[in-house]
């Protein structure tokens, strides 16, 4: 594969677990771990294997700082009695003392590790952490308090934590503009739009009683999400003022959820959203087509392209375009073993970067952002 678009530095940060152990969700998430590898497949490296030491300790790559200089690497562990409660129930519970989850960061110029959510704690259940656009002392994040998730931001260091949430609810989905000014998240299954520091509140009123995972476009012009029923949504696409509200595309029949275990899981699996092309002209996403999930992409007037074509089964999930445009990252089925794959941004070129085997799963991958100062 050529990545002459891609300097070979560039790092992809992914999660790596197993699939197929008995005992249900909790034993298998045990296993997941942080890692980062090239994107010819080079260089595979564990990150801050010193968090996941302890039994039932685990580790997901989250993402990275906008210049790529820190990994975002969520730190887990939930007590054995807890998780057997949930497997024997079917469903999630939150209780302090059975669930400890934080985000850290990692400098990868010298691996130094810290975990801001820990600092000044607000939850035991900390997510969705992301650096603040055009601010660089701030950090934005989710935190589970009392049964709701609620927005909140805070300095570099995790102190001066803020509540941006203005409703009573479940927040999720929270990120910032590419300007820093305003903020979306989805909160009870509606998004709102805010200013940046939760004012000037706005629903997007789309009539449908799902709506999740509001992106913002790179210009910050716009807004994407899925909007429909539970497990039959659609992208949608609204202007940053909550104007100009549009469905984009249609996804087949697709539930909009990739199973990354092989044995059950109350929860369903893992939310398949779409994801912005960085010239922000193109949104892509998966949709069900024949037996197969496949990778298409859609125009902000509404031209669809299918990228991929697949033997029925496969399934593809979680594309991320590369920070220069020029690639396509996502997960597929196409040996029956979720694997990570390259190519080029219309589709073409694909090349594995994974060869995992049967029993394990690769998810969750992030492109590392072009301006990298230092290495690993």
């Amino acid at each position: 594969m050529s990545c002459q678009h891609t300097p070979p530095s560039v790092w992809i940060g992914y999660s790596e677990l197993c699939t197929n152990l008995s005992g249900g969700r909790a034993v298998n998430i045990a296993t997941c771990r942080a890692y980062i590898v090239h994107p010819d497949g080079s260089g595979r490296w564990e990150v801050a294997p010193q968090l996941a030491t302890d039994p039932y300790r685990w580790t997901q790559f989250a993402g990275w700082s906008p210049a790529g200089t820190h990994a975002i690497v969520g730190c887990g562990w939930e007590s054995s009695e807890n998780a057997a409660w949930e497997e024997e129930q079917q469903t999630f519970r939150h209780d302090t003392g059975g669930w400890l989850i934080d985000i850290a960061l990692v400098d990868m110029a010298t691996g130094r590790t810290t975990i801001p959510t820990a600092v000044e704690r607000v939850s035991d259940y900390n997510g969705g952490l992301f650096f603040w656009p055009h601010d660089p002392t701030r950090l934005g994040f989710t935190a589970l308090i009392a049964g709701e998730s609620r927005p909140f931001s805070m300095k570099l260091d995790g102190s001066d934590k803020q509540d941006l949430s203005r409703l009573a609810g479940f927040a999720y989905g929270f990120s910032a503009s590419p300007d820093g000014a305003r903020i979306a998240y989805h909160q009870d299954y509606q998004v709102y739009l805010a200013d940046a520091d939760g004012g000037n509140l706005t629903k997007v009123k789309t009539g449908q009683p799902f709506n999740f995972c509001p992106t913002w476009s790179p210009d910050g012009r716009w807004v994407e999400f899925l909007s429909g029923e539970h497990y039959d949504c659609h992208p949608h696409l609204v202007a940053r003022d909550g104007s100009h509200l549009r469905k984009l595309a249609d996804r087949g029949g697709y539930r909009g959820v990739t199973s990354f275990l092989d044995v059950p899981d109350f929860h369903g699996g893992s939310s398949d959203t779409p994801c912005w092309s960085a010239d922000s002209r193109w949104v892509y996403y998966t949709a069900k087509v024949g037996e197969s999930v496949e990778l298409l992409r859609v125009a902000l007037d509404g031209q669809t392209e299918q990228l991929t074509h697949s033997v029925p089964g496969v399934g593809h999930y979680h594309p991320q375009v590369s920070p220069d445009g020029a690639q396509l990252l996502f997960g597929a089925t196409q040996d029956g073993v979720r694997q990570l794959y390259v190519a080029q941004a219309d589709g073409t070129a694909i090349q594995a970067i994974t060869t995992l085997s049967p029993g394990h799963a690769a998810m969750w991958a992030h492109w590392q952002a072009r301006e990298r100062l230092g290495s690993w």
